[in-house]
């Protein structure tokens, strides 16, 4: 049995543990993100001028800056102002707040896909925007997003693991954890390596089902024309 592999076996539960973690994060920060990332694109694409400026910001500063930045300045910057989280909820913050400013960018693509006319339409016959937005431009958007929105849940797993710099003991804290223990940092890495692969194969999988799932019929993407 290779190296890698008696480690895996070895330490099956600690990795299992730090998985829990690992998917733990990545279900709270895109649910949150998805709430923050649909308010901004809708403010973005159909709030006032000030509203617009807010939403951009926020998403300009997020996918601006690095997200190892922005979890030191939460988790070790903000207690200077007296504000202090603790280590999860510090990187339940960033992790939401920074995949929100991606998910907006998604969100505000698959609402601009959708023809002018149908608002124009609703208002026409007495919705109010709230209504038409809601009936009309929303349950078209959530489905046409799904392509593109799908690689968010992918990035955001992979990009969890840097919360491991804060002590949170997710996957990443725990390999690197074995990896002292056995002084076999390469066998550690790489038996985490493989189980990132299956979360991403797995996750891979349940998005492309549900692509398939709630496709528009006869919409088709550039790449499947081509």
């Amino acid at each position: 049995m290779t190296e890698w592999m008696q480690i895996l076996v070895n330490y099956w539960p600690e990795f299992v543990r730090g998985a829990k973690i690992t998917i733990q994060l990545t279900l709270v920060g895109l649910g949150f993100g998805a709430i923050l990332g649909l308010l901004s694109a809708l403010g973005r694409v159909y709030g006032g001028k000030w509203v617009r400026r807010i939403s951009v910001g926020y998403i300009e500063l997020f996918r601006g800056t690095p997200i190892l930045v922005q979890l030191f300045i939460v988790y070790f910057g903000f207690p200077d102002f007296g504000i202090t989280f603790s280590r999860m909820m510090s990187a339940f913050i960033v992790l939401a707040l920074n995949s929100g400013a991606y998910q907006a960018e998604y969100f505000r693509g698959a609402i601009q896909a959708i023809g002018s006319g149908q608002m124009m339409a609703a208002r026409s016959i007495g919705m109010s925007r709230i209504k038409a937005i809601r009936y009309i431009i929303l349950p078209q958007a959530f489905r046409i997003v799904i392509p593109a929105w799908s690689n968010e849940p992918i990035s955001l797993l992979k990009a969890s693991a840097v919360v491991f710099l804060i002590a949170v003991p997710d996957l990443m804290a725990q390999a690197k954890t074995i990896a002292a223990r056995t002084f076999e940092p390469i066998g550690s890495y790489i038996a985490v390596a493989i189980i990132y692969l299956a979360m991403v194969i797995v996750l891979t999988m349940i998005l492309n089902f549900l692509e398939r799932r709630y496709k528009i019929p006869g919409l088709e993407t550039e790449a499947q024309r081509t």
